[in-house]
């Protein structure tokens, strides 16, 4: 197994791939804790006493960086944490510890309601202003360091949960890990993904912990912005998994506007009284995205990778019981068996993309 490769992936897609929901959560609760801190310090200052200790001049700037840094860290420790004994088990076990694509998508639902949440605490709406996650204070007179160990504690929680809420290229990499048949090579596997994704969370966190207390006025407020959009972003891709009404791909006709994509047979076949869909999977985009199929044909449906990455190549079609990581480049065929009249819908796994089968 190479583990260098592993760790590129990371480092060059891990980062970008998970950032909308896994990035989002970390500069969302990053933002509202160090804002709700600094109101508690302004508060405790105009009350004549101080939270801060006098930091020689020297140090002054390490100190600052370690507060810093310290909730990202948090963060990073626990994603480690958790991925690291996920990619054990999968070595192991492998697919006996797969999600279901419904559980799934209410795990993102929630990823992306509580997103939300944060980008309308920093945006400052009402009935938002005060929410963060803090940890009980026994756990933080446990630790002791109380700084840090406060603003690390929720972090690395989330962190840890963060596996829930995997991207694409996470569901990659644990395919990976789940075909190397032994718990070191799967834990090592996981393990050096997330550090390969690490410097892009470190730059998240960073910028969204300055956002928050340096950057005030406009600037925090566009930080609020951006994990609110993250936090729909999120929530759309669950409601997408769900094929709830309300996703975006199926809003204009829940609202009776706009017309659907009109169904596509020109990558249809029918030879020897069997039917062959092909459907091609690049970057971003499955093409025709509205397959038209005909009902009572025996039918294989084809997946055609062609530089299939990122959260394209990790399919799920509900209705199927399917949940597969699709090749980098190659044919994946799924029978359809004789299909009745109806469609099916299908995603990648965080619902980013997605697509639907018409048979008729």
């Amino acid at each position: 197994m190479n583990l260098l490769a592993v760790f590129l992936t990371g480092l060059l897609a891990g980062g970008v791939s998970c950032a909308a929901v896994q990035g989002g959560l970390l500069a969302g609760l990053v933002t509202r804790q160090k804002a709700t801190a600094a109101t508690s310090g302004s508060r405790a200052r105009t009350n004549g006493k101080s939270l801060t200790t006098a930091v020689a001049p020297r140090s002054a700037w390490r100190t600052q960086l370690g507060d810093d840094l310290a909730p990202v860290g948090g963060f990073l420790a626990g994603k480690l944490v958790s991925h690291t004994l996920v990619g054990g088990l999968l070595g192991a076990l492998g697919t006996l510890i797969a999600l279901s694509p419904h559980t799934r998508a209410l795990v993102q639902v929630a990823a992306g309601l509580l997103i939300i949440a944060f980008g309308l605490a920093q945006l400052g709406v009402r009935g938002f202003r005060g929410f963060t996650l803090t940890p009980p204070e026994y756990w933080i007179r446990f630790l002791r360091g109380r700084a840090r160990s406060s603003s690390a504690i929720a972090p690395s929680i989330l962190g840890f949960a963060a596996i829930l809420v995997p991207c694409g290229i996470t569901l990659s990499v644990m395919a990976l890990a789940m075909t190397s048949g032994s718990v070191w090579a799967g834990a090592a596997t996981m393990a050096v993904f997330v550090v390969g994704s690490a410097p892009l969370f470190t730059l998240i966190g960073y910028a969204a912990n300055k956002a928050a207390t340096a950057w005030k006025g406009r600037l925090a407020a566009a930080t609020g912005i951006v994990v609110l959009a993250s936090g729909l972003y999120a929530l759309n891709g669950g409601l997408t998994l769900m094929d709830s009404p309300f996703a975006a791909k199926n809003l204009t006709a829940t609202l009776g506007i706009g017309q659907p994509a009109v169904p596509d047979s020109s990558t249809v076949s029918v030879a020897a009284g069997q039917q062959t869909g092909v459907i091609t999977v690049t970057p971003g985009r499955y093409s025709p995205d509205n397959l038209a199929i005909k009902a009572g044909v025996p039918t294989t449906l084809v997946f055609r990778s062609d530089n299939a990455r990122g959260c394209v190549a990790a399919l799920v079609i509900p209705s199927l019981g399917v949940q597969t990581v699709l090749p980098e480049n190659g044919d994946t065929k799924i029978d359809l068996s004789t299909p009745e009249a109806g469609r099916i819908d299908y995603s990648c796994a965080m619902g980013m993309y997605s697509g639907t089968i018409t048979i008729n």
